[in-house]
């Protein structure tokens, strides 16, 4: 297979942690994506809390956050839409950007999972600073997120904000007094904010994204939406230490080469998350999702 990344492009990678490739899907492709998530948004618009056809653990496949309204829709997270729709398993199988994860992890690669986060204006979802391997954790850290810009993605709308390099530094705690947040601590988050770059490109790009970089990101202040289709991927022969917090019918499909017979093994040490079966990551991280008003009690 002809390698998609340019040497340059792969030791940027190696050396920051995260890639910006522009035009990653084709026009049709990025049409197909955005019609969907259009119908799911106009979808949500009817729903007070989380809804939609389950995942295969039982949560709901959409989940809005607690300033949903009918006319001013919070949609913010589709919980694998590979499940569901032929046009994001299409990207997640056989779009450029497999083949870019090729060129970082190897040529043996395997599905984890997928996501769509979506930030509509008026919504006020945001990302504490994190890094994803301490919820994914796996017996070698190539694993690289795969994050499809679904519209222009600006400082404005809400882009990832990411601290290059912290993808060779250590892990950081997630956890808070014994109980897992998702989440690092507050004067941990205020020096990577200290130091932190935004990850902007127009509708059509990809971040690509080691999972052990530390980022975050700010709720969207514009008039304009950021939706981000993220795919999770590994090397065949990474595999995973704990469970799949959004697992499906397709994890661990190899979707690039063939299956590995071993599971390579790395010097990492990482706490294993302890988080609970939730609508979204969101509310692991404290944000409330939507949900029916309590009935008021009946009077005696």
């Amino acid at each position: 297979m002809a390698q998609v990344l340019s040497d340059e492009q792969v030791a940027a990678f190696r050396r920051d942690g995260v890639l910006t490739v522009p035009d990653a899907v084709s026009p049709e492709q990025l049409a197909a994506l955005k019609a969907d998530l259009a119908g799911w948004v106009e979808e949500s618009r009817e729903q007070s809390e989380p809804f939609g056809p389950p995942t295969i653990d039982g949560r709901a496949r959409f989940d809005m956050g607690a300033e949903h309204s009918p006319t001013h829709p919070a949609l913010r997270r589709v919980n694998n839409p590979s499940d569901i729709s032929q046009a994001y398993r299409q990207v997640m199988t056989g779009a450029r950007t497999v083949d870019m994860i090729a060129d970082l992890v190897g040529p043996n690669v395997k599905f984890h999972h997928c996501k769509i986060n979506v930030k509509l204006p008026g919504s006020k979802t945001e990302v504490a600073y994190h890094q994803d391997f301490g919820f994914t954790p796996h017996t070698n850290d190539d694993v690289v997120t795969a994050l499809l810009m679904l519209d222009d993605v600006t400082e404005e709308n809400g882009c990832l904000m990411v601290v290059p390099g912290t993808h060779t530094g250590p892990m950081l705690s997630l956890f808070r007094d014994g109980i897992f947040v998702g989440r690092v601590d507050d004067a941990t988050e205020a020096e990577m904010k200290a130091r932190q770059i935004p990850v902007t490109g127009t509708a059509g790009s990809v971040c690509l994204m080691h999972t052990r970089l530390a980022h975050g990101s700010a709720p969207n202040a514009s008039d304009h939406p950021r939706g981000l289709y993220i795919c999770v991927y590994s090397a065949a022969d990474a595999v995973p230490v704990a469970r799949n917090p959004m697992p499906s019918p397709n994890e661990g499909l190899i979707v690039r080469g063939v299956e590995s017979p071993t599971a390579r093994m790395v010097p990492i040490e990482v706490e294993l998350p302890k988080q609970p079966k939730s609508a979204s990551f969101f509310t692991v991280q404290g944000q409330d999702s939507a949900q029916v008003p309590p009935k008021p009690a009946a009077a005696e």
